[in-house]
């Protein structure tokens, strides 16, 4: 199953995942314009307030995946078939519990809930509309990525790449049926987006209902300490997902206060959406690898997984400077998708891209060496990487740099934070070496 050189491995595991992640990726844009060009600016911020939700969401559905994926993996490796089989429950009853905390939870506050996330007056009904069917919903978007994580450990990479495609084909789609022949407004966008989900975990139910790999349902003992430990081993994961939102709200802060206002805030939101195509390729081929890497460490193959991360970290930053390369020349043509008539946005967005994302290159090999690390068990380094990219280094630096060098040195921030805890990353592989 693990065979062969790490080209082979890396065509086999990291690009199918990539592929999937990036369709998925693609609708998060897609739904937006359905949603801009059909119903309105205040549709679009009441559809925002439910971002800050997914992206929790996503993130416990990953540091799940990513958890049980290296527990499951290495055990395999081992020929600890049993010990797989209670991690894989583990794993499930962990999401089924979370799914029926936040469904129950979140319905009754849900009107808080929204207030929470941000909703006013003007956007309330549209909000909680569009909350409830992702609250409603949330188990699918759980498992989904749940259940791909578990095929992907299980031999069954393609598998989990055509589950999140279908998430993806079929919330485009569902995006135009409800929102146009069937006219649903706010509503059918929200059905949509939860609907999608539903699909992946269809798709992927079968392989583990029928047996077709090493992991399935069956009566096993579950202990409390191997769902702990999966979280243990997920939590980087849950950090990476999770303070995008953080890194957001830190970046609009400090946009509004150094005095560039509504456009400097619509440039980022576009911004954003170009940074979340370039961290999906990177977090695609990252997720793919892990079973790779986790089996190595399994097996006790230290050298084949020390071939496999040099490999991936010339791939990681080769892929790293041509998306800066096309973001320098065809970056306006992206742009100008969200807002053609408003050329001065346009412009704006495009000239700060090019300082924005000129050390973003780097973000690839601080992603890989998280997934690495999180593979190896290392949970310490994962985090530190983690925490070094997400927090640490985009709060101080917005905070000093333009105190230092002036408003414009602001879109140089997340390129310098990357740059630093690429240090960080080198500094602990050189330790962990010694």
């Amino acid at each position: 199953m693990y065979e062969g050189k790490p080209r082979t491995l890396f065509v086999k595991y990291a690009v199918p995942q990539m592929i999937g992640l990036l369709l998925n990726s693609v609708y998060v844009i897609v739904d937006g314009i359905f949603i801009g060009n059909r119903l309105g600016r205040d549709a679009m911020a009441a559809a925002a307030v439910s971002v800050p939700f997914v992206e929790v969401l996503t993130a416990l559905s990953m540091a799940i995946a990513s958890g049980a994926g290296v527990m499951i993996s290495g055990q395999l490796g081992r020929g600890e078939k049993e010990k797989a089989l209670q991690t894989f429950h583990a794993a499930m009853l962990c999401a089924a519990a979370f799914g029926g905390f936040i469904i129950v939870l979140g319905n009754v506050f849900i009107h808080p809930l929204a207030e929470l996330l941000g909703s006013t007056p003007q956007i309330h009904a549209e909000a909680v509309s569009y909350l409830w069917y992702i609250v409603t919903f949330s188990p699918f978007l759980l498992f989904s990525f749940l259940l791909g994580g578990l095929a992907r450990n299980d031999g069954r990479p393609k598998l989990a790449m055509f589950a999140l495609a279908a998430d993806s084909v079929s919330n485009i789609i569902l995006d135009y049926v409800f929102m146009y022949p069937l006219n649903m407004g706010i509503a059918g966008a929200a059905l949509a987006t939860a609907v999608g989900p539903v699909f992946s975990v269809l798709i992927l139910l079968p392989h583990f209902l029928l047996k077709k790999g090493n992991l399935h349902f069956a009566k096993t003992h579950i202990g409390f300490h191997q769902i702990r430990y999966i979280l243990m081993l997920g939590f980087p994961s849950f950090i990476m997902e999770f303070t995008i939102g953080i890194v957001t709200f830190v970046y609009n802060f400090a946009i509004v206060k150094h005095g560039y206002g509504e456009i400097g805030l619509a440039a980022y939101l576009v911004i954003g959406y170009l940074m979340l195509i370039i961290l999906t390729l990177f977090l695609g081929m990252a997720e793919g690898l892990q079973p790779v890497f986790s089996y190595f460490a399994g097996v006790g193959e230290e050298e084949r997984s020390r071939e496999m991360r040099r490999f991936a970290v010339k791939v990681f930053l080769s892929v790293g400077v041509l998306c800066y390369l096309l973001i320098v020349f065809f970056s306006r043509g992206f742009y100008s998708i969200f807002s053609p008539d408003d050329l001065e946005l346009i412009d704006f967005a495009a000239n700060k891209s090019i300082p924005y994302f000129c050390g973003f290159f780097l973000a690839g090999y601080n992603i890989l060496m998280i997934s690495y690390w999180q593979s190896m068990q290392n949970t310490k380094g994962a985090l530190t990487v983690s925490l070094s990219r997400s927090i640490v280094w985009p709060a101080i630096l917005t905070l000093l740099l333009p105190l230092a060098f002036g408003n414009e040195a602001i879109w140089l921030c997340h390129s310098l934070s990357e740059a630093l805890t690429a240090c960080t990353a080198f500094v602990l592989l050189a330790r962990q070496k010694r």
